[in-house]
């Protein structure tokens, strides 16, 4: 059994919000609105704070665990999380950009609740002490709800051009964007990055094979590996498996393959992943099925010698976190919005 997720989002971006109510300022540029449902509330943050230029809306989901939209660090002051890598004030140009907070996570988070890995927790020293509410609601029909109650709030506002919806998410994130497009019919087009369609559990399948290739470990030591993953992955679908373990349910929901939901859209669809992220293998092979289905408004781009997060790796494999790639990778996505190529 797989005690913890992955983090499979580096931090990002600069950003500043105020509450919808209170008009409470967090720091420049971003505007905070919050949803109250019977059982959640929701909230998000959009790049903007005048809003009297009507504009469509580019959500973008963020990846795995609960990392809040603002980092509190007394000798810095806010600092914004999740779009820091990208060219923010290039995109808003023709979109309001909106990111929406993990649920059960607060919008702004310290170091006295911040793990090594910036996850928010209940206690520092215990590494995966997330909140139980955030646990509960860490599977991947929750995210798509929550999104699709931002966007029919979005809709309703004047600022909005709802001709065009775009979707986008990273890693996780972008199993939540599909998740968005499948199920909702305004979205017009996706963007999907570092996105596994044989979903997360596919990853580990496929790693124990490629460490027996590369004569790491034998093929007898990949046997026991993959059948360990089978039997996982087995168990979540026992009738009484959240019993066996905390994340049972977010594992079991974000490793179902998606590709027939992927492949079966309409609308244009954009790839992007790195040549050196394994959770992407699988790819290199969707232009096939696409065809298939005589689909021809999509792009699939491999960025070559780029890890999952879009930093390059040198010879050793190791990411250089000064170079990140984000910026050159999402630019080229906000200018395919334009042209649908």
């Amino acid at each position: 059994m797989i005690k913890y997720p992955l983090l499979l989002l580096i931090l990002p971006f600069l950003i500043g919000t105020l509450t919808a109510q209170n008009n409470l300022k967090i720091a420049e540029g971003y505007t905070h609105f919050q949803i109250k449902l019977k059982n959640d509330t929701i909230d998000f943050v959009v790049a903007e704070t005048n809003f009297e230029v009507k504009k469509p809306i580019l959500l973008f989901c963020q990846g795995s665990q609960p990392v809040p939209l603002f980092f509190d660090f007394p000798d810095q002051g806010i600092i914004p999380v999740t779009l820091n890598n990208f060219d923010i004030n290039e995109m808003k140009k023709k979109y309001h950009i909106a990111v929406i907070s993990m649920p059960k996570t607060p919008v702004t988070v310290g170091l006295d609740h911040l793990n090594k890995s910036y996850n928010y927790v209940l206690d520092t020293t215990q590494e995966y002490s997330y909140s139980p509410e955030f646990v509960k609601a860490d599977y991947l029909d929750n995210y798509v709800l929550r999104a699709n109650q931002v966007l029919k709030f979005l809709s309703k506002q004047k600022w909005v051009d709802k001709n065009q919806l775009v979707v986008a998410g990273h890693s996780q994130g972008s199993h939540v964007a599909l998740g968005i497009a499948h199920s909702n019919k305004k979205v017009t087009q996706l963007g999907l990055f570092g996105f596994n369609p044989l979903g997360r559990i596919d990853q580990y399948i496929r790693s124990a094979r490629k460490q027996a290739e590369a004569g790491e470990i034998t093929w007898k030591e990949a046997d026991s590996i993959q059948k360990s993953r089978f039997n996982e992955y087995k168990m979540y679908y026992e009738p009484d498996s959240v019993k066996k373990g905390e994340f049972v349910n977010s594992w079991k929901s974000f490793s179902k393959s998606q590709l027939n939901e992927l492949i079966n859209l309409k609308i244009p669809v954009y790839v992007a992943y790195g040549s050196n992220d394994i959770n992407t293998d699988f790819c290199d092979l969707l232009p096939l099925y696409f065809i298939e289905k005589g689909k021809s408004n999509y792009k699939v781009i491999r960025y070559p010698n780029l890890e999952h997060n879009f930093f390059p790796v040198n010879n050793d494999g190791i990411p250089d976190y000064q170079n990140g790639k984000w910026i050159e990778v999402i630019n080229s996505f906000v200018q395919w919005l334009d042209h649908d190529e």
